[in-house]
């Protein structure tokens, strides 16, 4: 597979896996071919100074799942490895050979290096950073080259110029499962009012909008309609918004349609609309018809359902402080934001929440968060 085929079907591959992660380990195993190496890992945290809570984690060799090697990493080496908090020192988006995040001394004594990836043949792997939209950070790693030569320079390349898709793959992944529309596929996010949905055409005009997405262009607050296409209301976001969609519907030439996000102020409110614009690829040839070419999903911060601290408190049997962030953090703010609004320090409120993991026997705020969710959506009496 020549460099430009192998990066193309890549990106059509983290396409679909954007709008159905069953998609993910077909995207992996290219991305282990293309870059020759053995295996591929992708985890999501929250980070507090030198400590990282996982959220999400992957571990995939030739896009076969081994999540039980991922878990004992994380649980036994994860909390003690002196590589990944040097990550955060490097440049976002950089590819570094794992062996320089370790001392020389490290490399010879360490378990977390010497079991943890060596165990799962990464030790001499690339591994980068990026960091979310919000609290959350992202970390990509593949294993081990396959070519007794070692890492390639082009070999390399071809992983930093991978970061970004990854790192925006990641991004629609997060924004559909805030609006629990897992692989809805784009006729289906537009049945979903957790979010708002649009379909554009390959000239970036407006094809169809969900309910949630109209009633934002409707209030032209930071986003309105213009001549069938989108606009911003402040000239600096409108050049990004116009130029991701460019990317994104595509057009002549070798460059394949590429995805993007981008924040739109609002003049009323301090919180900005999240926008990510997705590329949708044909399955075959459409001879010129008008057809979805991107998706556009809105997030309105905004919009978060509010959940009833004191009825999480009666139904889970949490304390009122403890339900308190726990419902803020079910509708979607991060730490750092639960800390402002009840006016808790950081450390008090990671407190509460371990607090509430052990009250209800669950691990991380993805469990957590279901079982307040579910709770809030009980019958009232």
């Amino acid at each position: 597979m020549n460099p430009p085929d192998a990066f193309n079907r890549i990106l059509e591959r983290l396409h679909e896996a954007a709008l159905d992660d069953r998609h993910w380990p077909a995207a992996t195993a290219l991305i282990e071919e293309a870059c020759g190496a053995t295996g591929g890992v992708l985890a999501v945290g929250e980070r507090y100074g030198d400590d990282v809570r996982v959220v999400f984690f992957s571990l995939h060799y030739g896009g076969e799942p081994a999540q039980d090697l991922a878990r004992e990493y994380f649980d036994v080496y994860q909390p003690h490895d002196e590589g990944p908090p040097r990550l955060w020192e490097r440049r976002a988006g950089q590819p570094v050979h794992l062996p320089d995040l370790y001392t020389e001394k490290e490399l010879r004594t360490s378990p977390a290096y010497n079991e943890g990836w060596r165990h799962r043949r990464g030790e001499n792997g690339l591994i980068t950073r990026f960091d979310g939209l919000d609290s959350l950070s992202t970390v990509w790693a593949v294993g081990n080259p396959v070519r007794a030569g070692g890492w390639s320079s082009a070999r390399v390349r071809l992983f930093e110029r991978l970061v970004p898709h990854v790192r925006q793959f990641v991004r629609v992944r997060q924004a559909i499962a805030a609006a629990d529309a897992q692989g809805a596929g784009p006729a289906g996010l537009l049945e979903n009012s957790g979010i708002g949905v649009l379909h554009m055409d390959r000239g970036a005009r407006v094809l169809a909008a969900n309910a949630t997405a109209l009633d934002i262009l409707r209030r032209a607050d930071g986003l309105r309609d213009r001549d069938g296409g989108l606009a911003a209301s402040l000239p600096a976001d409108h050049g990004r918004l116009q130029r991701i969609l460019k990317r994104a519907v595509g057009g002549f030439g070798n460059e394949p349609p590429t995805a993007g996000s981008v924040t739109i102020q609002r003049p009323l409110l301090r919180s900005r609309l999240e926008l990510h614009v997705h590329p949708v690829v044909p399955r075959q040839a459409d001879f010129g018809s008008r057809r979805v070419a991107a998706l556009v999903l809105v997030v309105d911060p905004q919009s978060r359902p509010h959940i009833d601290p004191a009825r999480v408190s009666a139904l889970l049997g949490l304390t009122l402080s403890e339900a308190r962030v726990a419902a803020l953090l079910a509708e979607g703010r991060p730490v750092v934001e639960i800390a402002l609004t009840t006016g808790y320090k950081g450390s008090y409120v990671r407190w509460l929440l371990k607090q509430a993991y052990g009250k209800l026997g669950v691990s991380g705020q993805i469990a957590l968060v279901q079982r307040v969710l579910s709770a809030s959506a009980f019958p009232r009496n």
